[in-house]
């Protein structure tokens, strides 16, 4: 599995890469802008495309929503829908209904997990999504 981590907090990027690593090769960015490019980038190489993102919301240049938006918007561009798009997971402190309903019901993201999250809280999820 190929997992792109945006998060802006360093102890937090290595933190979810723990997590994650034992499922895939995990890219970290600390920016909604960097995890927009990687992602449009990742999908010019087919074989190369990402299975998950996971996403902060409170991140410099381009927030995660924003960012949420941009990836769909790409996959929209490129003709993917529903089981062919990318599964988005949003890792953020904020666990207010608009924040939660931006996220999943007009970004479309998957999963929206509120920290501090743990391993088996994260493995679940991945089971959830079918990733695992």
């Amino acid at each position: 599995m190929k997992i792109l981590i945006a998060e802006d907090a360093p102890v937090n990027q290595l933190l979810l890469a723990n997590f994650l690593k034992p499922y895939g090769e995990c890219h970290l960015v600390s920016d909604g802008e960097s995890a927009v490019e990687r992602f449009r980038e990742s999908l010019e190489e087919t074989a190369r495309k990402y299975d998950l993102v996971c996403l902060d919301i409170m991140m410099p240049e381009m927030d995660g929503q924003a960012a949420l938006k941009e990836i769909r918007h790409l996959e929209k561009e490129r003709g993917l829908h529903d089981g062919s798009r990318v599964k988005v997971m949003m890792i953020t402190a904020l666990d207010d209904s608009g924040n939660i309903m931006e996220a999943l019901v007009k970004g479309g993201c998957e999963a929206y997990l509120t920290k501090p999250v743990s391993a088996s809280v994260i493995q679940q999820q991945l089971v959830e999504l079918g990733l695992i």
